[in-house]
């Protein structure tokens, strides 16, 4: 059986703390004039010491009230309220953050795989700017050519409002939005109009590549994802048996962590999928393979890239950590972080990082990513479309500092975008070392050009050289800042993030 130690105390402590709050505020400070107890729960030592401090609450009270009684217009109470609970998460990491009711409730549609809008996962940044993170397959934000990387900084020719910047985006099924974006490579902000609609992800597709070799597209994890898994690999097996899988997590975001570990207990026998760690025994968790592989042994090649965070990094991980799979592509997001979403008594929520997760092999991937064993070029930077070079969790500032970080070698993945990666990847799996070989054959051919041979095709040639896995990370100078990590309409929490307090 799959082990869940969990528990539901911080849920029920968070509900708490209003109330004894109040009560605490009225009684002196016992033993200490500038601090009070924050909990009466007679292990909290074993936590941490946590105090409240009574000098900063009278401080923020004098701001407060300062605001109130002399700022140019009448500010509502419950506004500067909701700013301020705003404030406490805002320093914290780029994952945690508030959301009021009707972001609370878009969270939970997106999760849930149906919501109103134009199909993104985009991520905050300190200057009120949305970053994409990936379009989601399918919805009018992929069909408009919106891409990884893109910059949204205008919605209607209007700068994003500072309180919720993505709330332009969500709107009527059928009404049209006008983005004005900024990408990577091409000069000057351009406007691209997107017509919203009810977005109804789906989240799994699949088909035969050929006779005995099956594809699986995974764009994030939704409550439904781990049983359509299920449906669509017995599926292609219906059609004959599978003689091996492609299992395609490209600009995957990620999204419910209990999904990405169903569908690994698909393909697992036995063994540790994920287990996470936080500084409470509610934020530990470890989650075990089931009896029964669907496929049998039968080798699986799993496709990441740089858009590949989170969840999809859990199960690349737990794939490649018990030699069940091979990992093929390029450096992932590096997200290895787990937020816990808890409903508050009004409607409003909070999106909080609770633990950090670990793979099979005790390897946490915060700010690394995972590197694969047979990593795939990109094209060479003037011919590469609009990508997140050098942009990843490393990047965020304000980010988890990871174990391996700053170590000897780091470089930050590739968008591979296209079908010709799923060929090389089917290949791989075929014929292990496949691609290696292909490259080596390449560069070789390059190294026998005519020595009069144009320069630019030299380097074009050259180019094709295998570029080795690096063998440790180390992190780039930090830069942006949010969510693979929230969406147009809150997204399923990337990575490791459950929707729900009853999921870890």
């Amino acid at each position: 059986m799959r082990r869940m130690r969990l528990s539901f105390s911080l849920l029920l402590l968070l509900a708490a703390t209003p109330a004894l709050a109040q009560e605490r505020a009225a009684e002196p400070a016992s033993g200490d004039e500038d601090t009070v107890a924050a909990s009466d729960d007679p292990n909290a030592a074993e936590n941490a010491p946590s105090k409240v401090p009574l000098d900063e609450i009278r401080r923020y009270v004098a701001v407060f009230n300062a605001v109130k009684e002399a700022y140019v217009e009448p500010v509502d109470d419950k506004k500067l309220m909701q700013s301020a609970i705003r404030g406490l998460l805002l320093d914290l990491d780029p994952h945690s953050t508030y959301f009021d009711k009707e972001d609370a409730e878009a969270f939970d549609e997106q999760a849930s795989g149906a919501y109103d809008g134009i199909g993104v996962e985009l991520l905050a940044q300190p200057d009120n700017t949305l970053r994409v993170v990936a379009p989601i397959d399918d919805t009018p934000a992929a069909r408009a050519g919106i891409k990884s990387g893109d910059v949204i900084v205008a919605v209607d020719g209007k700068p994003l409002p500072s309180d919720d910047s993505m709330s332009p985006l969500r709107g009527p099924t059928g009404s049209q939005v006008k983005l004005t974006l900024v990408r990577e490579g091409r000069e000057g902000p351009f406007d691209v109009t997107v017509t919203r609609q009810t977005i109804r992800v789906a989240s799994v597709r699949s088909r035969l590549l050929e006779p005995g070799y099956g594809y699986i597209r995974i764009s994030a994890f939704q409550a439904d994802t781990g049983a359509t898994f299920q449906q669509q690999l017995d599926a292609l097996q219906a059609k004959g048996a599978l003689k091996g899988l492609v299992l395609d997590l490209r600009s995957n975001p990620g999204g419910l962590l209990n999904a990405a570990v169903q569908v690994a207990d698909e393909l697992l026998d036995k063994g540790v999928i994920v287990t996470t760690r936080g500084r409470i025994a509610v934020s530990d968790s470890e989650f075990d393979a089931t009896p029964g592989d669907r496929m049998h042994g039968k080798p699986v090649v799993v496709l990441v890239d740089a858009g590949s965070a989170s969840a999809a990094e859990v199960l690349a991980g737990a794939l490649r950590d018990n030699d069940r799979a091979r990992v093929v592509g390029s450096r992932t997001f590096g997200k290895g972080s787990v937020q816990t979403v808890l409903p508050l008594d009004n409607g409003d929520s909070v999106k909080l990082t609770t633990a950090r997760y670990y793979t099979p092999s005790g390897k946490s991937i915060q700010a690394s990513g995972i590197v694969p064993d047979v990593v795939f070029q990109a094209p060479a930077p003037q011919d590469k479309p609009a990508s997140i070079a050098d942009y990843s969790e490393a990047t965020l500032p304000g980010h988890l500092h990871g174990d391996n970080e700053g170590a000897e070698g780091y470089t930050a993945g590739d968008l591979l975008e296209g079908d010709g990666y799923i060929t090389s990847a089917l290949n791989e799996l075929k014929q292990p070392g496949s691609y290696t070989k292909a490259q080596a054959a390449k560069g070789a051919k390059a190294a026998k050009a005519p020595t009069g041979a144009k320069p630019k095709a030299a380097a074009d040639k050259a180019a094709a050289k295998p570029v080795p896995a690096p063998a440790r990370p180390q992190a780039p100078a930090s830069v942006p800042a949010s969510e693979p990590a929230k969406p147009e309409a809150p997204t399923p929490p990337p990575a490791a993030e459950s929707a729900k307090p009853k999921q870890p």
